[in-house]
């Protein structure tokens, strides 16, 4: 008989996988700042791209619709900016930083999908001017996220 991830049963569990938008293991990148609400940032000079963690999509399952400020948008650290519909839940999207929303990905209007997908590259939501660089020393990195994450799997 074969094992999960050999022969017929494995190549099951692929098409099960990608036909639901799933991946094994939570994804974690390095060189990414993390919040407790499961946001993420990629800081890129003085401008930052802004998500929501694989495991945030995960625990959300399919995600329907999100609503997102437009450019000019001033964020605020640690206060909603929007928020992700899916079909288990609504839940508010946190500013991990301050600054000026400069760009939004207009794609997830046509397929919020992404988000599920591709949560850290074609599923970011936001891209702003960094108002005060010090904020992200008040995130997680990548290390410290994951604990963060064990930690709370381990108090279900």
């Amino acid at each position: 008989m074969a094992r999960a991830g050999e022969g017929y049963l494995g190549a099951l569990e692929a098409v099960v996988e990608v036909s639901c938008g799933r991946r094994r293991g939570m994804e974690v990148r390095e060189g990414l700042f993390y919040t407790k609400e499961h946001e993420w940032v990629r800081r890129d000079g003085e401008e930052v791209t802004i998500g929501i963690t694989d495991y945030a999509q995960e625990q959300l399952s399919d995600i329907v619709y999100v609503e997102l400020p437009e450019v000019g948008f001033e964020l605020k650290q640690m206060e909603p900016f929007g928020s992700v519909e899916a079909v288990k839940a609504v839940s508010d999207l946190y500013a991990p930083v301050s600054g000026e929303v400069i760009a939004v990905n207009e794609r997830l209007s046509d397929d919020p999908t992404l988000v599920n997908s591709s949560p850290y590259d074609e599923g970011w939501m936001l891209k702003a001017k960094l108002a005060d660089a010090s904020e992200l020393d008040d995130l997680m990195d990548a290390t410290a996220y994951e604990a963060y994450v064990k930690e709370l799997g381990s108090q279900s």
